[in-house]
């Protein structure tokens, strides 16, 4: 069996991890640039090749595809896809996630708990509809932040509306959101593969910062979810079809909030934090995957 990893950056941690997890259980295995690659459309057959001009074939793919290629990687997974290749992460999926608005309209259109969300038209800043609609502090977020960049507390209406007017000068998608309070800077990471959770997290801002991120200063500890909180965390990934996801929701007053979905979650806070081998079931069931698409493709010749 040979397994491809697509990452722009080999020596990344969450890269690292799942390439020692396939040597460990003896899968051969690739990491490529999918920037670096050429692909043929034709309906007698679609391939890809990579930068030396040879055929990529492997069994399976996990993409660990950052924010910034989005568009283009997509374009590769759903290449592997007209190719019959298994991927832990869709195209459809890691578009819809990637895209926060849509994430948090399908996730609403199903019923799950999420922030009051505003979409501002970008003609204008309507600072009316912004004061009846939310209490302030409120959250200005763009709509392709990550790590917590991108993310703003705003404590009134002026200020409020001066973000907005620079968002929409640089051209910048951006929503408003409902502040969280009562989370008191703390947010909770969960873990999902394959339909499963497996690990999970709370963060803690640090001082007067309000983001949760790792990648901020913020601390975390293991924490045990509530079985509503797994219910809901576990539909989160279901509804976006993302076999892997890393959920990130509040605790309120009204109960688990969702906040975001991640697509391709890292995993060096989740691991170090909960000691959880969580590469190694994201390997497990990469190698199911191929399986399940081996024993497809026997008895379809037999």
């Amino acid at each position: 069996m040979k397994a491809l990893i697509l990452s722009r950056n080999a020596t990344l941690y969450s890269t690292q991890r799942l390439v020692f997890e396939c040597r460990k259980k003896r899968i051969s295995v690739d990491v490529r640039d999918p920037l670096t690659f050429n692909c043929v459309i034709h309906q007698e057959g679609s391939k890809i090749f990579n930068e030396d001009g040879k055929e990529i074939k492997v069994d399976v793919v996990i993409p660990r595809i950052g924010s910034t290629i989005t568009n283009y990687g997509a374009a590769i997974l759903r290449q592997f896809e007209l190719m019959k290749v298994p991927i832990t992460t869709t195209s459809d999926a890691l578009l819809m996630a990637r895209d926060k608005l849509v994430a948090l309209q399908k996730l609403a259109a199903h019923g799950l708990p999420i922030p009051k969300t505003s979409l501002i038209s970008p003609l204008s800043v309507d600072t009316e509809f912004i004061k009846k609609q939310f209490n302030f502090p409120l959250i200005i977020k763009l709509l392709e932040s990550t790590h917590g960049l991108g993310v703003i507390l705003s404590e009134s209406l002026n200020n409020t509306q001066s973000i907005a007017e620079a968002f929409q000068t640089l051209h910048q998608k951006y929503i408003l959101q409902q502040f969280i309070r009562e989370a008191q800077g703390s947010d909770i990471r969960a873990f999902i593969v394959n339909g499963e959770l497996v690990a999970s997290m709370l963060r803690s801002a640090q001082g007067d910062e309000f983001r949760s991120n790792m990648h901020r200063g913020a601390t975390a500890i293991p924490i045990k979810l509530t079985t509503e909180e797994e219910e809901i965390v576990l539909r989160s990934a279901r509804i976006l079809d993302l076999s892997i996801a890393g959920v990130d929701f509040m605790r309120s007053k009204g109960g688990p909030v969702i906040l975001e979905v991640n697509a391709s979650p890292g995993l060096e806070g989740i691991e170090n934090v909960t000691k959880v081998n969580v590469a190694a079931k994201i390997i497990t069931y990469a190698r199911s995957l191929a399986e399940q698409n081996l024993a497809g493709l026997i008895k379809k010749i037999g």
